[in-house]
């Protein structure tokens, strides 16, 4: 984000007495000429950038200028720092701590409110933390990462080349090229595992814009979903998909219709409402349900009859 960039060219400037535009163009992974209009809007803000020309010479902040916090409102702050103690709950360094004490006059401390927490982190921070880290290396590094990688019709090993990390839909993902498919593809971390950096770096390609828009993995209008959910249910469609999503019948049971992007992402959220739903479409869907419950039942007598209890 533009926001986090202006930052981090702020802080550079105030750590050092000079830098480059290469340098911060580098830094970032942008262009020189997002550095440069980068710096005319800090300028424009008020803070005076000085270029000098020749050896020794860069960026840098003019000489008696005392950095003014009102350069950001209280509230622009306090977003920054809500976003930075959630980036906190999935890094090993602490970048908001950092921040505070850069923006902290001596003696007079700036502190964060904690009217907004946001935690990153999932059930199992212990394994996502260390994935992060690593691919947050990879990508800068520019170099291909290996796993393997569990999904619904079994597990397969992967390689690819890493661009970004995306925390959306409740989980995070890697998004890169598929070497073996030779296409962009999302990765959710927590069906990775055995993840590599390989020694082998990879030069970065030109992302069309329209793969940047991560929705499209997940787009609906496929398969179409008919069913009937119990009362208790409603809570669970509020909060996936809100309470324009089902009509409730005069039997107090919920109808609800809608199109999922694939089979296989519709089947996996009917079953996990077990007896709770019953599905009118797809009839495929509903076989689907019948055998499950019929294999269900036959475990359930064959470990009766080999354990000697009553079924």
């Amino acid at each position: 984000m533009k926001i986090d960039r202006l930052i981090g060219i702020l802080t550079i400037l105030l750590q050092n007495e000079k830098t480059t535009a290469p340098e911060l163009a580098e830094r970032f992974e942008v262009s020189r000429r997002t550095i440069n209009r980068d710096i005319e809007d800090i300028c424009k803000a008020g803070i005076p950038i000085v270029a000098t020309q020749g050896y020794g010479g860069g960026l840098s902040i003019a000489d008696g200028y005392k950095f003014d916090k009102t350069f950001f409102t209280k509230d622009e702050l306090q977003a920054v720092f809500a976003g930075l103690r959630g980036i906190d709950s999935v890094s090993e360094r602490s970048a908001l701590a950092g921040l505070l004490d850069k923006l902290s006059e001596k003696g007079q401390r700036i502190w964060a409110e904690e009217s907004i927490l946001i935690d990153l982190a999932s059930h199992d921070p212990t394994s996502l933390t260390p994935k992060i880290e690593r691919i947050k290396a990879a990508i800068r590094e520019k170099r291909i990462v290996s796993f393997r990688y569990y999904y619904a019709k079994g597990e397969a090993q992967r390689r690819i080349e890493p661009y970004r990390l995306v925390f959306r839909w409740s989980s995070w993902y890697v998004f890169g090229f598929c070497l073996y498919r030779q296409a962009y593809r999302l990765f959710k971390l927590n069906r990775l595992w055995e993840l590599q950096i390989e020694e082998q770096v990879f030069a970065e390609r030109e992302i069309p814009l329209e793969e940047l828009s991560f929705g499209a993995y997940l787009k609906e209008g496929g398969i179409r979903l008919k069913a009937i959910f119990e009362e208790s249910e409603k809570y669970r469609l509020i909060e996936e998909y809100g309470t324009e999503s089902f009509s409730v019948r005069e039997d107090k049971k919920l109808a609800f219709e809608r199109d999922f992007a694939s089979y296989e992402n519709m089947r996996e959220w009917v079953f996990g409402f077990g007896d709770k739903v019953f599905v009118l479409e797809p009839a495929e869907l509903r076989e689907d349900r019948r055998r499950q419950a019929e294999h269900i039942l036959n475990m359930h007598w064959d470990y009766a009859e080999d354990s000697g209890e009553e079924p």
